[in-house]
């Protein structure tokens, strides 16, 4: 759960500090604006463009290295997704750092009232990626909570994975009231300035990125240690209502147990 919910932390971007750098950029299409926060929709997209993909063609190639009729465990399927939200708040530093580049070039320090002449669309591979990122953890979590929950309680496990969100909000909200804490001292406008020309939420983008490596390494500690019901039962999962082997009984909790016999 915990290392879920600093994955919320990550896609909690797309409607806060990714909104606000969007903001400070070009706008204009001919003679149209578009509001930056209409930019989750390339998120959306991604989703949609990676569901059927996943299914079509990534679980089928993954079947001849994994031998799992899934493809990928659900454990490996959250991996992966750790991974890409890694580089999702990589490409999102890098916007950072060329929109300020930008704007000191055109002396737009000073001026944030000044759109970027740098168009917003800059910003479309880290919410593509934020959905890539999203089709593989989240789904992972919510299928890893509840096939790892006995039938009795399995809407406990939802409202677990569902809590994973709710952290990644909190520590999202908590890291931001930190970082300007510690960051802004006397002159310094700090990381997350109201002018964001004079900040540096590059410097947040990269710290989330840190944070994510720390956290998928805390994740893979865990996850090799962890014993899955397929693991203890093996084929539980596709036999349904079939019992598990007599021998992986006793491996199993008294009340997971009754259970299962009934």
């Amino acid at each position: 759960m915990v290392s879920s919910a600093m994955f919320s932390t990550v896609y909690n971007q797309l409607s806060t500090l990714f909104v606000v750098q969007g903001a400070t950029m070009d706008v204009q299409i001919g003679h149209f604006n578009i509001p930056p926060a209409s930019l989750t929709i390339f998120e959306l997209l991604s989703v949609g463009f990676w569901i059927p993909v996943y299914d079509f063609f990534i679980v089928r190639i993954a079947r001849r290295f994994t031998h799992n009729q899934r493809g990928f465990t659900e454990l490996q399927r959250i991996g992966i997704g750790l991974t890409i939200s890694i580089f999702a708040m990589v490409a999102a530093a890098i916007v950072e750092i060329e929109r300020l580049k930008v704007a000191r070039d055109h002396g737009l320090l000073d001026d944030p009232n000044t759109a970027v002449p740098m168009s917003v669309f800059w910003q479309v591979p880290q919410y593509f990626l934020v959905g890539a990122a999203e089709v593989f953890a989240y789904i992972g979590i919510f299928e890893f909570f509840y096939n790892e929950s006995p039938d009795a309680i399995r809407s406990l496990g939802t409202a677990f994975a569902l809590l994973t969100i709710a952290l990644g909000s909190f520590l999202s909200s908590l890291l931001v009231t930190i970082i300007t804490h510690l960051t802004k001292r006397g002159s310094n406008p700090g990381w997350i300035a109201d002018n964001l020309n004079r900040g540096h939420i590059d410097y947040f983008f990269w710290l989330l990125a840190v944070l994510s490596i720390l956290n998928l390494g805390f994740y893979m500690f865990c996850a090799q240690r962890y014993k899955t019901m397929e693991t203890l039962c093996p084929g539980v999962l596709d036999r349904g209502l079939n019992l598990p082997d007599p021998e992986h009984m006793n491996l199993l909790e008294p009340e997971l147990q009754v259970s299962i016999t009934d």
